[in-house]
């Protein structure tokens, strides 16, 4: 039953920034995935920004140069720092994280999704 609570989102100007977190609560014994995806009207989720176990990064194209995804285990917490933002970057942004969990029963896999948080970008 790992969950997740994303802060961060807004309205911001061209040209402005925001960092969006992800905060994971639950116990976490392992994370094998981490990524950020992000949904605008009209159109389907896109991947936008992932981090492995090994720590390697990759972007979707249109966000890179101007996002970063970082993480902080001590806090179990997903970040996703936007720069340079666009009016195409509006859209609702969601965090996933997938690893292997404990419960009562014992470990479990788990594929869990942050709540949503609506990015605005526009003058």
């Amino acid at each position: 039953q790992v969950q997740l609570v994303e802060s961060g989102g807004g309205l911001v100007q061209p040209g402005g920034s925001l960092r969006l977190s992800c905060a994971a609560s639950g116990i976490i014994l392992s994370i094998n995935a981490i990524g950020w995806y992000r949904q605008a009207p009209g159109k389907q989720r896109e991947l936008v920004a992932t981090i492995t176990s090994g720590g390697s990064t990759n972007y979707v194209d249109s966000v890179k140069g101007r996002f970063t995804i970082s993480r902080d285990n001590v806090k179990n917490s997903v970040y996703l720092q936007m720069d340079s933002l666009k009016p195409e970057d509006t859209a609702v942004y969601y965090c996933n994280i997938r690893g292997i969990g404990w419960r009562a029963l014992g470990r479990y896999d788990f594929d869990s999704w942050g709540q949503g948080t609506q990015v605005t970008v526009s003058s």
